[in-house]
């Protein structure tokens, strides 16, 4: 059972600013404005931080686990390897398949998000780009139909978070409709769009840019494609992975100055081997090779999601590309926490929102999380 603790010595990133030496008071699962009498005070060293709970709004699995694939225990396990590193919010994210498969995946994921353990569902793929497919089978693509598009949400039981969507394929303007006049986040990704075209997506409801940058066309100087128009746009948020491999540091920087720290959200993308470690994978119908922490196809080489921890992109963000420790809690935290309709209860250190927090140390190395006030990794 959570009682009653005090974390205290710490810097504390509230969304008004850092406190140094600051105190965070968790009372049952939540966090609280007073501290009971009975409190257990856990004095962090110098130079620690405490943070909000991770959120990931874009994880296929880990530990070995696929979301997509693997069995109720299996997305457990996924689930459970991310907390470990400091993800105490995920949305599980599927890969292309079958329609069939998918609504058969959407029930099981949804019964796990019915029951607080996910977030709820985000799929990437069926409806995406032949051109632009990444890691998915080509054979299994298909025009995001707004019927088909409807037989997901349907199968999601009101679980379904984000659809990536080639919003340039038929279909796609009329899905981002169907998608936004129900609430769900239309992402656009894996997409071969025009600046104009991706212009006309935003203005039919689109909100997030699938991994910006990856699978989908350059920032041209004539032909400025999806990736002016997502970074120029305040409606969107962009999506980026900062594991050092799928983005140059350079265009990392670029993204997060034009787009700010407002309109950032820090992925994973991860896949079976995140946290897990080098090897053979499936990841859908595909087969995935892992060697140094970087996944691949066998067939063709493209990069196959990655095996990023969201305590790894925290600390990149931070000593490699010197971001304020504020604006990375906000991309990391606070943004997908939005996005997803959970900044109510999560995101952030405020009382009365769930006790989900990270601790740091003055090097940005993970030594504890706690989700609903209950440690993951106990602080050492």
């Amino acid at each position: 059972m959570a009682t009653s603790k005090v974390l205290a010595g710490a810097q504390v990133v509230l969304p008004t600013g850092t406190l140094s030496n600051g105190r965070v008071i968790v009372d049952g699962t939540r966090i609280s404005g007073s501290a009971p009498a009975d409190a257990e005070t856990i004095d962090l060293p110098p130079g620690h931080w405490v943070v909000p709970g991770f959120v990931d709004i874009h994880n296929h699995g880990g530990g070995g686990a696929s979301f997509t694939s693997g069995t109720v225990e299996d997305v457990l396990k996924g689930v459970h390897t991310h907390r470990l590193h400091g993800t105490t919010t995920v949305v599980a994210s599927t890969v292309t398949g079958e329609m069939d498969f998918l609504a058969q995946r959407a029930g099981l994921l949804a019964e796990l998000a019915e029951q607080g353990d996910i977030a709820g569902i985000h799929f990437e793929g069926p409806f995406i780009s032949p051109c632009r497919k990444g890691a998915h089978s080509e054979a299994l693509l298909r025009d995001p139909d707004p019927a088909d598009v409807r037989k997901l949400m349907d199968a999601a039981h009101g679980r379904a978070k984000m659809f990536t969507l080639a919003t340039e394929l038929p279909g796609g303007i009329d899905s981002v409709r169907l998608l936004a006049e129900h609430g769900v986040i239309a992402a656009i990704g894996h997409t071969d769009a025009t600046y104009e075209q991706t212009q006309e997506a935003i203005d039919a409801g689109a909100t997030v840019a699938t991994h910006l940058y990856n699978a989908m066309p350059t920032l041209g100087h004539r032909a400025p494609g999806p990736i002016a128009a997502l970074l120029e746009d305040e409606r969107i948020t962009v999506e980026l992975i900062n594991d050092g491999t799928h983005l140059h540091p350079a265009s990392f920087e670029l993204a997060f100055h034009h787009a700010g720290a407002a309109r950032t959200a820090l992925i994973t993308d991860a896949m079976d081997a995140a946290g897990f470690g080098d090897g053979r994978y499936m990841l859908g119908p595909l087969e995935v090779v892992v060697l140094d922490s970087v996944a691949r196809l066998v067939e063709g080489g493209s990069i196959a999601g990655s095996t990023l921890t969201l305590d790894r992109a925290f600390k990149r963000s931070v000593t490699v590309d010197r971001l304020p420790v504020e604006d990375v809690v906000r991309a990391i935290s606070a943004n997908p926490a939005r996005l997803l309709g959970m900044y109510d209860t999560v995101g952030s250190l405020e009382p009365g929102k769930d006790a989900d927090l990270v601790v740091l140390d003055a090097e940005f190395e993970l030594k504890g999380v706690m989700r609903k006030g209950e440690w993951v990794v106990a602080p050492n």
